[in-house]
């Protein structure tokens, strides 16, 4: 086969590989919280018939001759941008206007995961409870509540985050009881910044031990924090959603369904800092910015410039096309002087 034929298929190649991303990135121009990606060629080995010479005193220097062997695809970046806020209405709906990743697990309901200096506790010092089946990070902050009253995404991953001080706010069996003086006032109260755990949003909760009280609304506010208010016209605060970040998110896997996996590029996750801080802890919370209750953030693919690249990407792939048209007519050409 041809030099030439040989570096057309490399070019229809690589622009294969462009028209697939560009094809992935309109076909999720409208997923939540989608980052679109882009492709770049670098060009191949070079085959040189001569190389280049110096200047002597009699003549002077050559360029060395070298013919391309084509082109590969080199990199494929993701798009970081945080898309458009869209308004939703539902209380459940979370934005990220910022950076971070919510965090979800699939794994035991009485799960936690061990904290330490903002990051998860890979030491020994803390302990995980349960077992976790599977932990991912995801911008698709479109949640809801299963029957026990679990924050859940669309496939059952469990939305992790911060519980309420232990003396104030417990979880046993599945009943959820509340210390009337410990959370009396949801801007004073604790937080246990040492451990990450499933967060619940009951429909009943116990307070002082003795009473029932049905949960008659909830909210979450712009620092992740989950409020309830119960039957009596009282409001509690119970939880803290909690977000990662990393050094490289762009280093982050896709794993479907709007997840993402820690890789071995992507440095390791930092978890944002809880409301209430553990001695020794440093607030990073500002770095995350804010949650937005009632939004989710749209795809950031604008599909003007995809458009274009699809029209000139695949000119690039016919142009490449058509020299290996060309290629064979000169072949059949070559034949046909031994006829």
């Amino acid at each position: 086969m041809s030099r030439a034929m040989n570096t057309a298929i490399t070019a229809m190649k690589a622009n294969q590989t462009k028209l697939d991303v560009i094809s992935n990135n309109i076909a999720n121009s409208t997923t939540t919280a989608f980052k679109s990606s882009s492709v770049n060629f670098a060009d191949t080995l070079y085959q040189a018939s001569a190389g280049a010479s110096a200047p002597t005193a009699n003549t002077g220097g050559t360029n060395a001759q070298e013919v391309g062997l084509g082109a590969n695809v080199s990199s494929i970046d993701k798009l970081m941008s945080t898309g458009n806020m869209e308004s939703t209405g539902r209380t459940l709906d979370l934005a990220n206007d910022g950076d971070g990743y919510f965090i979800v697990t699939k794994g035991s309901a009485d799960e936690s995961l061990p904290i330490t200096n903002n990051a998860f506790d890979t030491s020994g010092t803390g302990t995980a409870t349960g077992t976790t089946y599977d932990t991912a990070y995801t911008r698709d902050g479109n949640f809801h509540l299963d029957e026990n009253g679990n924050l859940v995404t669309s496939n059952g991953y469990r939305v992790m985050g911060y519980y309420a001080g232990s003396s104030a706010y417990t979880v046993t069996n599945g009943v959820i009881s509340i210390s009337e003086t410990g959370l009396a006032d949801p801007d004073t109260s604790t937080y246990d910044g040492t451990k990450l755990q499933p967060l619940v949003i009951p429909s009943t909760v116990t307070t002082s031990g003795t009473t029932t009280e049905a949960v008659t609304g909830f909210a979450i506010g712009s620092d992740g924090v989950v409020t309830i208010t119960v039957g009596s016209g009282k409001t509690y605060a119970i939880g803290q959603v909690a977000r990662a970040n990393f050094t490289n998110p762009e280093g982050l896997e896709d794993k479907g369904n709007n997840f993402l996996a820690q890789s071995g590029n992507s440095g390791a996750a930092q978890i944002s800092s809880c409301k209430t801080l553990a001695s020794g802890t440093t607030d990073n919370s500002g770095s995350f910015g804010a949650i937005r209750s009632g939004y989710l953030e749209a795809s950031n693919v604008d599909l003007t410039t995809e458009f274009a690249n699809m029209i000139t990407t695949s000119k690039s792939f016919q142009a490449a096309s058509k020299m290996i048209t060309n290629e064979s007519d000169m072949l059949d050409t070559v034949i046909g002087l031994i006829r």
